[in-house]
């Protein structure tokens, strides 16, 4: 079976066009397709009044007790069901799902270190067999950013994360690509003209391209955690803006594509 994960977060969530536009490409999309969602700036603009203020430590929420209730709320409540109301609409037969659904994602409570991140989780298992069975029914996963320790305790846990455990899982039966929709049309060599996109990139481009630091910051770890998929069986992973995703699917150079083969990009 091949499957494509998509993952979405505020800059698609956050507006209710941009996501309209959005799930109606999705429902365009072919195949067996899982959808993973965030919804960070819309939990802290209810956390806010409500009078829960958002703690931030290195662009990490801290998540206390209060601030769970909230992305709880918001994630798997308002957002997902959205999601999942607005995709039947499309003829999309889609079912939200927390990791506690079905015990499809567990984790554990980040240790505490340095900081204590309160409670967020870190993946440790994903129940492979349910979310197949879903699939082969024509069910379409919509996953929110929230997971279980299978002790009673709901955790808070990275989108991106979530997507990137569920491809590297599958894909040590299926074939996975993974599709990470962001705000830039993809990795680009000049981060000020979206016009200077890097097509295709492989790891050796990659190191030339942080060596000349050409790519810096906040797009370091996106690439590192697509490679790490990449190493653990993933087929291949494309960055780039929501509504470009068809372009994708159809294999047009519509963003960034990260793959382990070797290639001359010139």
């Amino acid at each position: 079976m091949q499957i494509n994960i998509i993952k979405i977060g505020g800059n698609v969530i956050d507006y209710p066009q941009k996501l309209e536009e959005f799930l109606f490409l999705f429902s365009r999309f072919p195949g067996k397709k899982i959808l993973v969602h965030g919804g960070g700036i819309m939990a802290t603009k209810f956390g806010e009044s409500m009078g829960v203020m958002p703690k931030m430590v290195d662009g990490r929420r801290i998540t206390d007790a209060d601030t769970l209730d909230i992305v709880t709320m918001v994630y798997a409540g308002l957002i997902n069901k959205q999601i999942v109301a607005k995709l039947q609409g499309l003829n999309q037969n889609a079912l939200g799902l927390t990791g506690a659904d079905g015990n499809s994602i567990l984790s554990e409570k980040r240790p505490i270190k340095t900081i204590d991140y309160g409670y967020v989780g870190d993946i440790l298992k994903i129940n492979t067999g349910l979310i197949e069975n879903l699939l082969e029914d024509n069910i379409i996963p919509v996953f929110s950013a929230i997971t279980h320790d299978k002790k009673g305790q709901l955790l808070n846990t990275n989108a991106d994360s979530i997507a990137s455990e569920l491809a590297t899982s599958l894909s040590n039966n299926h074939k996975v690509n993974l599709y990470f929709c962001f705000n830039k049309p993809g990795v680009l060599i000049d981060e000020h003209n979206e016009n200077s996109i890097i097509p295709l990139i492989n790891e050796e481009i990659y190191g030339e391209l942080k060596k000349e630091r050409v790519i810096h910051s906040g797009m370091i770890p996106k690439l590192d955690n697509a490679f790490a998929a990449l190493h653990k069986g993933v087929n291949h992973v494309w960055i780039g803006k929501a509504e470009n995703l068809l372009l994708a699917a159809k294999g047009k150079l519509s963003g960034t594509i990260i793959e382990n083969h070797k290639y001359d990009l010139y």
